[in-house]
């Protein structure tokens, strides 16, 4: 684990209010779990999030899982807090709960 990577995570999570690690970006998820990811999002009416794209950079895609503690991408986070993967959004979805963070 990087700590150079580490901190690049860290300013990303802190610097954005809704950031995205995914394969791919938002435009073009590479992967269904990354592009459910981000229809999710949309349709919580969020259009203004960070995505960065794990398979441009082997650095950050091993150290976000070390950071939030969590296997898979995507990782979602809002407000500097990590809510989950595909899956977990769409439990928050349903539930109405991932609405109420935006």
């Amino acid at each position: 684990m990087s700590t150079n990577a580490m901190e690049r995570i860290k300013e990303l999570v802190e610097n954005n209010k809704v950031v995205l690690f995914m394969k791919g970006n938002a435009k073009f998820p590479l992967c269904g779990f990354s592009g459910r990811a981000v229809k999710i999002l949309q349709m919580c009416g969020v259009t203004e999030f960070a995505t960065v794209n794990v398979l441009e950079d082997e650095e950050i895609r091993q150290s976000i899982k070390d950071y939030s503690d969590w296997p898979t991408i995507p990782q979602l986070y809002v407000n500097g807090e990590f809510i989950g993967g595909s899956d977990i959004m769409a439990e928050l979805y349903q539930s109405g709960e991932l609405q109420k963070l935006f």
